[in-house]
């Protein structure tokens, strides 16, 4: 047995999970672990963006009035700015195998990260699953109604759905990345014909050049533009801390560096082309393209290998939403373990998804989302590159009285400035994309109010500093962590 095997035993005795699955929680994966390469990342990170989510999302913003274009642009920006401070945040994983909410500990606090960032992206997960799982569960509604010609209920196949996803991810990260090569290439040849039926549809408002040159009921309007993209880059801000998540297996900062940006732009242009092209040819009637489907071909067999793209979107990003959901909760929940913490968080994102409100107040929850995790993104990003320089003392990550204790286990600057910037975003004109500016803003304060309390207070000076670094994984981040 070498180390790895000995080490996931361990834990397997200490959290009583069953073997088989994947052990690390809130540990940091050991380094013969890391054997993750570009391909298998850009296949997971891809997956979470070619999705029913993303395109009824561009099919909203054609039904807000935005040209075919705008609708387009607006997601694919929204998307690639988020990603920016997702690419910072990957480096974490990967340079020191742990989840991307233990590394929050070492700007809020070994407490304060529990109670800020990590309960926030354990609702995030939850409200996430349930958007997803009601986008896609519409679509495969309307495809059994046409094809069995029975009336079935949204909220029975939403939540049969939802516990049918939360399998894989209560598995883990390889079940992850097996499901991922799986689905990618199933997925792309899916959805170009979907794309195909669009494109060759009787009706002339669905011909190509007609959709390319629609221009929606207000044409371009900055206003509602940036309502979008601030909505979109909401929706991936409040998961930040999922790139250290994904990519701590990961074999290098290469790979991962390839994988996210390909996927990002690859991913987000397809999942809007898609969505938008459905909303533009209908004028903006119809949302959600997949919905769509049953009205443009009857024939039973192309609807059924519809419903397959349908159930292999959700089926991959909301494995990813449940598994890093359960990582936020075992870093609020020491003892549990990432197994039953994930099973936790599956069972919330099950229980929500019966509630069809979800998907219809998505700018709403996203408002929400954004006035929350946009402060908390910025000061993770400074507190990482600028005050730590993107060195972590891993151990002090798990230790009560360690370099990252602050005041009590909490960052009162962190905690703080999260509270301010909350209020700061509400205060924030729409057109100056809110999450951004916040963000901004939020980061140059912290980086400036830090650098004062740490020239007067020894604690904080040592949180500030750049971490100490360890030649091999500590064994206090792998078998013997306890907060």
């Amino acid at each position: 047995m070498n180390d790895a095997e000995r080490l996931q035993e361990e834990l397997a005795k200490k959290y009583r999970q069953p073997k088989g699955v994947e052990q690390f929680g809130i540990e940091a994966v050991p380094p013969e672990l890391k054997t993750a390469h570009w391909w298998d990342l850009f296949n997971i990170i891809i997956n979470f963006l070619i999705q029913p989510g993303m395109m009824v999302i561009a099919g909203l913003a054609v039904a807000s009035g935005l040209s075919f274009w705008g609708a387009v642009g607006v997601s694919v920006s929204g998307v690639l700015i988020a990603y920016i401070a997702y690419v910072a945040m990957a480096t974490v994983g990967v340079d020191y195998g742990i989840p991307g909410q233990v590394a929050t500990r070492m700007a809020f606090g070994i407490k304060g990260s529990k109670w800020l960032p990590s309960l926030l992206r354990v609702l995030a997960s939850i409200y996430w699953f349930a958007f997803q799982t009601l986008a896609g569960a519409a679509g495969i509604t309307a495809i059994l109604n046409t094809v069995f010609d029975i009336n079935v209920s949204l909220i029975g196949v939403s939540i049969v759905f939802a516990i049918f996803q939360a399998l894989i991810a209560i598995l883990g990260y390889d079940s992850l990345k097996v499901l991922s090569k799986i689905a990618f290439p199933a997925k792309i040849l899916l959805t170009a014909m979907v794309l195909y039926l669009l494109v060759t549809h009787t009706d002339p408002n669905f011909n190509w050049n007609n959709v390319l040159s629609y221009s929606g009921t207000i044409g371009w309007q900055w206003p509602t533009a940036a309502l979008w993209i601030n909505s979109v880059m909401a929706a991936w801000i409040c998961m930040i801390t999922d790139a250290s998540d994904f990519c701590r297996y990961s074999a290098s900062r290469v790979d991962m560096w390839i994988a996210t940006v390909a996927a990002a732009c690859t991913g987000s242009f397809i999942s809007a082309f898609v969505g938008a092209y459905g909303a533009a040819a209908t004028m903006g009637q119809h949302t959600n393209v997949f919905e769509l489907m049953p009205s443009i071909t009857q024939n039973s067999v192309v609807l059924f290998f519809i419903m397959i793209v349908i159930v292999l979107d959700n089926w991959c990003v909301n494995v990813m939403n449940v598994y890093s959901g359960g990582l936020s909760f075992s870093n609020i929940f020491t003892q549990l373990g990432r197994f039953w913490s994930t099973i936790l968080i599956a069972t919330g994102g099950v229980l929500l998804s019966a509630v069809p409100s979800v998907v219809n107040q998505f700018t709403d929850y996203m408002n929400v989302m954004g006035n929350l995790f946009a402060p908390i993104a910025g000061i993770l990003l400074v507190d990482y590159l600028f005050i730590k320089k993107t060195y972590i003392d891993v151990v002090a990550l798990f230790k009560p009285d360690g370099a990252y204790r602050y005041t009590n286990g909490f960052n009162l600057v962190a905690v703080g400035l999260t509270i301010l910037g909350f209020i700061f975003y509400m205060l924030v004109p729409e057109a100056w994309i809110k999450n951004l500016v916040t963000m901004v803003v939020v980061g140059v304060v912290y980086y400036f109010a830090m650098k004062a309390i740490a020239s007067s207070n020894d604690t904080y000076a040592e949180a500030a500093k750049p971490g100490k670094q360890y030649d091999e994984v500590p064994e206090e981040a792998t078998t013997k962590p306890t907060v």
